[in-house]
Parts: structure tokens; sequence; C-alpha cells
């Protein structure tokens, strides 16, 4: 035997709201597991662009030192002609 409600609508608000409470919640699941992902791509992103700025600055201390010791042997060999490299070196040039 079938038992017919008078009003429905008690019912159906139950079953609605039972409904968004679950999707609210599996809503709130998938941003959780959003943000921990976006989170993780985050702290490599850092950790990769931290070493990169490493790296750029052992390069330019480098060039300087470089540069500084070039600058200095031309003017330690010059005697009125600049000299190349190579001879500042005690190599001759070809």
């Amino acid at each position: 035997m079938l038992v017919f409600e008078k009003s429905p609508w008690p019912t159906l608000t139950l079953i609605v709201s039972l409904e968004a409470i679950f999707l609210s919640t599996f809503v709130m699941i998938g941003q959780n597991r959003q943000a921990s992902f976006q989170q993780a791509k985050a702290d490599h992103d850092f950790v990769a662009s931290e070493l990169e700025l490493h790296t750029n600055t052992k390069l330019t201390k480098l060039v300087h030192q470089l540069t500084t010791e070039i600058h200095a042997r031309l003017v330690l060999a010059s005697d009125g002609t600049p000299a190349t490299v190579g001879e500042t070196a005690g190599h001759s040039t070809i």
C-alpha cells in the first residue's frame, strides 16, 4: 500500500538540504586538495628561483673577478701600448 503525504514540501526541502550539504562538502574537499597542490607548486618554484638567484650571483662575482684581473694585467703590462690578454699571461698571440 502506498502512502501519500498531504504536503510533499517538507520531504522535498529535507532532500534538497541534504543534497546541498553533501555537495558543499565535496566542493570543499576538492578546494583543499587544489590548495595543497598549489602550495606544493609554489614551494617548488620558490626553491628553484632561489637556486637560480644563487647561481646568477656566483656567476656575476666570477665575471667581476675575471674582469678585474684582466684589467689589472692590461694596466701593469702597458708601457705605452696596450697589451692583449694572451701576452699578459706569458703567451704570445698568433
